[in-house]
């Protein structure tokens, strides 16, 4: 991947920067689902738990992970209900969450839950510290092997497959694996900045060793150049190229882990750059738009995909917060054809989708595991739906779990504050059914910009 590529993914990490402050009247707890929403990562947890740990029916798993490659790289986070660990993901969770903490702090210690988000960010980031401790040369991007592990369904805590590590280096290159890590060090280093100034500066340094330019977007935000600014437009060239090529004229609205473009073009929006392209972006997502190119459920949910939409409601939730306030201080209205709207439609825009995932929906049913009186009871996740080590002790072997995935009852043990990947076709409708991932496996990086949208609504109520 090239420096100009890596430049793209990066830079929609910093639009992150500002909030909106337009007040709502609250349809749901938005402090309770906070606080679920960042339990729901302890129960994601890999190595040595903490004596703190909350969910207790997990326990210590993977310790040795990392030992075939001679390094250690226990701990961080299962991505999603298998246990294999993924660096690329892994970041991007923590630099969302990083966001969300820089921006929407005051919403998180409002909630009592600012050490609880800081704590989650650094269970992640000490990981990563440990995916980057061979830089520049190697940065370890996977522990486990997908096929193996998806051939069994088992308890992290048993798992007996092999553990194999993957790393990129320049026999087999993957520098968007080094620089969504560089990126979410460097974000993380802002957020702990006046928590733990030590660990900051750790964090920072080691982005500084990377010098993809998407670290280097990151360092420009901190000292205050351009030095990366010609990759930023070579590329910005190669991605209209490539729509016009495809006429593909909807990625504009992607914003994920691993596509950054809808955030590069507000972050460069408030230097005054890509105004154009940030208001595509806008006009995209807002139902009243008559250049919209999102789609919506009968019910309102935004629905861009048939897997995991959750992820891009969150994303784009989070991502709309943050263009609200650039255009609120900016004192500028969107322009969509020959239709303006006011920044608060952003705002209306997230709190809609927000509201919906909590139980604001054609079901009644929140799409968070264990908020409201009705919630998905069959999510796609081997630890949850696996008798726990508290009332399993005995050890159940690979092939020995799948009598649980196919079981039609609940699950046994409850993954509080986990987001469903919710309905995956345009009508609302939504199976809870655990072999149906694409609806009920949970992820950090659908969690984790949800952390942000929630804290923000906790500190914005009428």
């Amino acid at each position: 991947m090239s420096m100009e590529r890596i430049c793209v993914v990066v830079c929609g990490v910093l639009l992150l920067m500002s909030t909106a402050s337009v007040g709502w009247e609250q349809k749901h707890d938005y402090k309770l689902a906070l606080s679920k929403s960042l339990l729901f990562f302890e129960g994601q947890r890999s190595g040595k738990l903490p004596p703190n740990q909350r969910l207790t029916w997990r326990k210590d798993s993977a310790l040795r992970d990392g030992q075939e490659g001679g390094v250690d790289l226990t701990g961080g986070y299962y991505d999603a209900g298998d246990n294999v660990k993924y660096s690329f993901p892994m970041a991007f969770t923590a630099t969302m969450l990083a966001w969300s903490i820089i921006e929407f702090g005051d919403g998180m210690a409002e909630g009592g839950e600012w050490i609880n988000a800081a704590e989650t960010l650094r269970w992640n980031t000490d990981f990563l510290l440990k995916a980057t401790a061979n830089l520049p040369n190697t940065v370890y991007a996977m522990v486990g092997n997908p096929n193996s592990d998806h051939s069994c369904w088992e308890r992290p805590e048993d798992m007996d497959t092999p553990r194999p590590v993957y790393a990129v280096n320049t026999t087999h290159p993957g520098s968007e694996v080094a620089g969504e890590i560089a990126a979410a060090l460097a974000a993380a280093s802002i957020a702990f900045k006046n928590y733990d100034a030590a660990y900051s500066w750790r964090l920072l340094s080691k982005a500084k060793e990377d010098e993809l330019a998407w670290a280097g977007a990151w360092l420009n935000k901190a000292t205050n150049t351009k030095k990366y600014q010609k990759h930023v437009d070579a590329a910005i060239r190669k991605i209209k190229l490539m729509e016009e090529v495809t006429q593909n004229y909807y990625i504009d609205t992607e914003f994920s882990w691993d596509n950054k473009h809808a955030g590069l073009y507000v972050l460069l929006s408030q230097i005054g750059q890509y105004k154009n392209e940030a208001q595509t972006f806008a006009c995209g997502v807002l139902p009243e738009s008559p250049t919209r190119t999102i789609k919506y459920t009968p019910g309102g949910l935004l629905f861009k995909t048939e897997g995991c939409n959750s992820q891009v409601v969150g994303s784009l939730s989070l991502l709309a917060l943050i263009y609200a306030k650039h255009l609120r201080l900016a004192r500028e209205r969107i322009t969509c054809g020959n239709t303006k709207f006011p920044a608060w439609k952003l705002v209306e825009f997230a709190k809609n989708q927000a509201d919906y995932i909590l139980g604001t929906n054609p079901t009644g049913m929140s799409y968070m595991v264990g908020f409201g009186p009705k919630f998905p009871q069959r999510i796609h996740h081997r630890a949850a739906s696996l008798p726990s080590i508290n009332a399993h002790p005995s050890f159940i072997a690979c092939g020995n779990g799948f009598s649980y995935l196919d079981n039609p009852n609940p699950n046994l043990n409850e993954l509080t504050g986990a987001i469903a990947g919710g309905p995956n076709t345009g009508t609302d409708h939504f199976d809870d059914d655990r072999r149906q991932a694409a609806q009920t496996e949970p992820t950090t990086y659908v969690n984790a910009p949800f952390v942000g949208v929630f804290a923000y609504f906790v500190n914005h109520k009428k």
